[in-house]
């Protein structure tokens, strides 16, 4: 179907994104949106996991004080670990990378 709406759950990728986490053994999830945002920093040309990106950086928000729990039936149904503060800097740095040329 491919994009259906603004959230950061709401296209294919993500929503897979999501089934991944839940799939994954809850030490291995912390891992996960690592890797993600890791390769969207570090991507050169053609960004490939940009939804993923996005997604993992709303996962992180959520744990940021005053953020909004994801409520959506798209995103992770099992719970996501504590995420160390560093997940901030690289998801912000990630994020800067979606948007950038």
């Amino acid at each position: 179907m491919g994009t259906w709406d603004t959230g950061p759950f709401d296209n294919d990728t993500a929503a897979d994104f999501a089934n991944t986490l839940d799939d994954a053994k809850p030490e291995e999830r912390e891992t996960l949106i690592r890797g993600v945002l890791t390769r969207t920093v570090d991507a050169v040309g053609w960004l490939t996991e940009g939804e993923e990106a996005v997604a993992a950086a709303a996962l992180i928000a959520t744990q940021c004080p005053g953020g909004d729990p994801i409520d959506t039936p798209y995103g992770p149904e099992k719970p996501m670990p504590a995420f160390p503060n560093d997940l901030r800097t690289l998801a912000d740095e990630a994020l800067a990378r979606v948007i950038s040329d």
